[in-house]
């Protein structure tokens, strides 16, 4: 004679799995990536091109990737490592030399990638850029105002980023494709 198994009352299951699916979606945080914060130009529904703008070529610090990942700054090859310093003097020149810029207000850093530049070329090249202006809002938080540019009050702040404005343009390849060859 055969012995029958107790059956297990299942029909709470589905509320229970609810339950624990509800509590994972709510306790459950999510990290969103947060890329480059880069200021983008209007979207322009007309098809008008923009007026012309008077850039003294003096206050442009040109700079190209090729696709080997070499850089080529004011016509000259450079290494990554020295594209800091060179921003630096060209950004923060005040006019004393008639190679770099006439002020920091006015410096414009060009940035011109081509289709075959390495991403980390890429961002190594920008971070070196952004340590550059950073180094300098520290340098001119240190003199004015006592401390570096991350401990003053937002007051203080608008103004070293008045006088050391993040100004990188980013140049599309030609459309040769042959870029910064």
């Amino acid at each position: 004679m055969a012995r029958k198994l107790p059956e297990i009352n299942a029909s709470s299951m589905a509320d229970i799995a609810f339950l624990l699916l509800i509590f994972f979606l709510v306790t459950t945080t999510m990290d969103i990536d947060k890329g480059l914060p880069v200021n983008l130009p209007p979207l322009d529904e007309s098809n008008e091109p923009p007026p012309p703008t008077n850039i003294n070529k003096r206050n442009t610090l040109n700079i190209l990737i090729n696709s080997q990942d070499q850089l080529l700054v004011k016509g000259e090859p450079l290494e990554v490592r020295e594209l800091r310093e060179l921003t630096k003097r060209h950004v923060g020149n005040y006019g004393a030399d008639p190679n770099f810029s006439v002020s920091p207000k006015k410096a414009v850093v060009s940035l011109k990638n081509h289709r075959g530049t390495r991403y980390e070329t890429y961002i190594t090249v920008q971070n070196e850029l952004r340590a550059a202006y950073n180094e300098l809002r520290d340098e001119y938080s240190e003199r004015y105002f006592g401390r570096t540019f991350d401990k003053l009050p937002d007051a203080h702040k608008s103004v070293v980023r008045a006088e050391y404005p993040l100004k990188i343009s980013e140049a599309e390849p030609d459309k040769t494709g042959s870029g910064a060859e």
